[in-house]
């Protein structure tokens, strides 16, 4: 993954991360319906979660592989 950069927003959209997980948007949101994904929210109508969230969440998971 890439380190933050001004270009990059501190907020990402559940498509977007799913093109950083390489996984399908349906997995996130069944992910978020188990509570065991990266952390989110609703906006409005909108679903969005932190970059640092997203990368924190990435980064527990390395220590389970196994």
């Amino acid at each position: 993954m890439t380190e933050h950069t001004a270009e990059q927003p501190d907020l990402f959209t559940i498509s977007e991360a799913a093109e950083v997980l390489r996984a399908p948007v349906a997995t996130l949101r069944y992910w978020r319906h188990l509570g065991t994904g990266p952390h989110s929210f609703r906006l409005g109508r909108r679903v969005l979660g932190r970059r640092d969230d997203l990368h924190a969440w990435v980064q527990a998971r390395r220590g389970q592989a196994g």
